[in-house]
């Protein structure tokens, strides 16, 4: 297996519309990863977090499209934690993916006694950010 990553996605209402579970549906058809295991998490206007599998769930069917080849990897544990950080009145997908596109590199990695140690998301607003700062400083020629 790949390097993997357990990715909190959440949402502003209570449940996953049907446009968002379309999108997240390409999750399983790109390639690039492949999905391990998902969870839902919601947590309900008064406060009370619900979570439950994509299949539970009529509308996010085309999400789990003919994979029951998901692993129950994602317990209770994680969506406690990820309810812990939502806002009454919103949901949360959680999604362990393995990233396919790094598989050969791990592997490769470990035939020779290496192996990944650490990896650090950046989300992509702190990368823009980033960017804008080095072209701004670039600008003032330092």
């Amino acid at each position: 297996m790949g390097p993997a990553e357990l990715l909190v996605l959440t949402f502003p209402q209570e449940t996953i519309t049907a446009e968002a579970a379309s999108a997240l549906s390409e999750l399983r058809t790109g390639g690039d990863i492949r999905v391990v295991d998902s969870l839902v998490v919601t947590r309900h206007l008064d406060g009370e977090a619900t979570y439950g599998e994509l299949a539970d769930f009529e509308h996010l069917k085309c999400v789990v499209g003919g994979g029951g080849d998901e692993l129950p990897l994602i317990g209770p544990e994680d969506a406690q934690e990820a309810a812990e950080l939502l806002e009454p009145g919103t949901v949360a997908l959680l999604v362990l993916i393995e990233h396919v596109w790094a598989k050969a590199a791990a592997e490769a990695l470990r035939r020779v006694g290496g192996r990944i140690a650490s990896g650090v998301r950046i989300p992509p607003e702190n990368i823009e950010e980033a960017v804008r700062a080095a072209e701004a400083r670039a600008a003032a020629g330092k």
